[in-house]
């Protein structure tokens, strides 16, 4: 998912859970907070690929046109960069760690936290069962590359 779908779904996510959380913050930097941790989360996506494909093009792509950021999300990596389950598991060892992190400052806080990132994962997952079919030819062709 793009990082305005993000951005967007993480101010509903933020406004609701104003209502039922004691979010020390002003409403306007909750909901201010929401959208940073809710699009943010997707830095990671800079260090899977690394891993992935053992350089730092993406990155690069993006230090050169940080326009891509946000009118051009789909030339920041090939297709063969980044896999839907690599990054998923990314933002769970990522918002684990930040929920538990911030559980001893600020129960409420942590609990905020936990919810607009797991709004960022199932938009993710919604996300990634759409474009299943796609996933799919681009599974046969790295798998292609790597057999021939």
């Amino acid at each position: 998912m793009y990082s305005r779908e993000h951005a967007l779904a993480s101010v509903a996510v933020g406004a609701a859970g104003l209502t039922v959380l004691p979010v020390p913050l002003p409403w306007w930097a909750a909901v201010g907070y929401a959208v940073a941790v809710g699009v943010a989360i997707d830095v990671d996506h800079f260090a899977v690929a690394r891993l992935e494909t053992g350089d730092w093009a993406a990155f690069r792509r993006v230090l050169r046109n940080p326009r891509l950021v946000v009118g051009g999300q789909d030339e920041i990596f090939a297709p063969q960069d980044l896999w839907p389950l690599q990054r998923l598991l990314s933002h769970h060892l990522i918002g684990g760690a930040a929920v538990f992190g911030l559980w001893p400052v600020s129960e409420p806080l942590a609990l905020f936290t936990a919810l607009v990132l797991y709004a960022h994962v199932l938009c993710d997952l919604v996300w990634d069962n759409y474009r299943l079919e796609t996933y799919r030819e681009q599974h046969a062709v790295a798998a292609e590359s790597e057999s021939g």
